[in-house]
């Protein structure tokens, strides 16, 4: 048994764990494992806090792209309204010039229609007085016809005016 290897390496091997001990290579071994861990360990809250923190930050993205959304969808909301309101004024104030100019030329058009019809009625009347002067001029002669002619005369013109 002594003359086997294994034997030999067994006793070597505790030899040497009783020289590590004595000379403390455990003891810098677990601290060195120790301060290992605890780095490890900051390092794993450090990014665990990163995390966080960029879960809020995208987060406060997400809310502000959600309010720049709806202040976009209101400002188009209220662009198209605005253009309707434009529109509609747009429309009723072509529409009151129209009846505005409609309604004067109605009016040129019907002062113009009774000048017309002033202007026939006078030469109408012009006419019907030469007409009647010389009609009664020829069959009535003297102080007589003189006084019909101007009666008839007056007559007519009142009654054609």
């Amino acid at each position: 048994m002594f003359f086997d290897p294994e034997t030999w390496v067994a006793v070597a091997f505790v030899i040497l764990m009783v020289v590590f001990g004595y000379l403390g290579v455990f003891k810098s071994a677990m601290t060195a494992l120790d301060h290992r861990a605890a780095r490890i360990k900051a390092e794993l809250d450090d990014a665990q806090r990163l995390k966080q923190e960029a879960a809020k930050v995208l987060a406060d993205y997400k809310a502000r792209t959600a309010s720049a959304e709806r202040e976009a969808a209101e400002i188009i909301a209220n662009a198209r309204g605005e253009a309707e309101r434009i529109a509609t004024e747009a429309k009723a104030k072509v529409e009151d010039f129209v009846a505005r100019r409609t309604k004067t030329a109605e009016g040129k058009i019907a002062l113009a229609e009774a000048q017309a019809l002033a202007d026939v009625r006078a030469a109408a009347a012009e006419a019907a007085v030469q007409a009647a002067s010389t009609i009664l001029s020829q069959s009535v002669k003297g102080q007589v016809a003189d006084d019909l002619l101007a009666k008839g005369i007056t007559e007519v013109r009142q009654k054609l005016n």
